[in-house]
């Protein structure tokens, strides 16, 4: 989204222009969710961090900064919930949640709502091949290649610095193309 869209958006915000919320829902709601969804591998997880990502914009939207950045900061809160509920999981001694999407595909029958969003063969192969890439890689990947935050936005997000963020990106591309080739080999 173009710089002074997004600016009078977060003006928008601030001032509580009505449908300023509603704008900046519609336009990044998918993206927030598809990130949180292939992040967690579980879309009702997924679909409940997102709506968090919402409250929280409500609530802080009168205390953001005129030069806020809409993608980073929504990016920056789905990923610290994230972050915040596998915490919490690791600390009740429950198990985290690494549902793959093989699981989920020979978990029931019928198509997941994720499933339904990869409907082709090869959207779901990348899925499956992505799902399996170790998180802080995965995360780079989701970032830059899917969301297409700049590396250094990503970096910023990730709070992490720009070389290692574009290490794990490297390293990232790779384990991906790998394990495109092993399942094309297998198949």
């Amino acid at each position: 989204m173009e710089s002074t869209r997004e600016h009078a958006l977060v003006q928008g915000l601030r001032e509580g222009v009505p449908g300023a919320f509603d704008a900046v829902y519609d336009a990044w709601r998918p993206r927030v969710y598809g990130y949180l969804a292939r992040l967690c591998g579980d879309p009702t997880l997924a679909a409940d961090l997102s709506q968090e990502v919402w409250l929280r914009l409500a609530s802080h939207a009168p205390r953001l900064q005129p030069g806020t950045q809409l993608t980073a900061w929504l990016f920056t809160v789905a990923r610290n919930l994230f972050r915040s509920h596998r915490r919490w999981a690791w600390l009740r001694g429950q198990r985290l949640v690494e549902l793959t999407f093989e699981t989920l595909t020979h978990a029931a029958d019928a198509p997941s709502p994720f499933e339904s969003l990869c409907a082709d063969d090869a959207q779901r192969r990348l899925e499956r091949a992505l799902a399996g890439v170790p998180e802080k890689y995965r995360e780079a990947l989701l970032l830059v290649c899917v969301e297409g935050l700049s590396p250094s936005e990503a970096a910023t997000v990730a709070g992490i610095t720009p070389e290692n963020l574009r290490q794990r990106l490297a390293r990232g591309r790779t384990l991906l193309s790998d394990a495109l080739t092993a399942a094309d080999r297998s198949a």
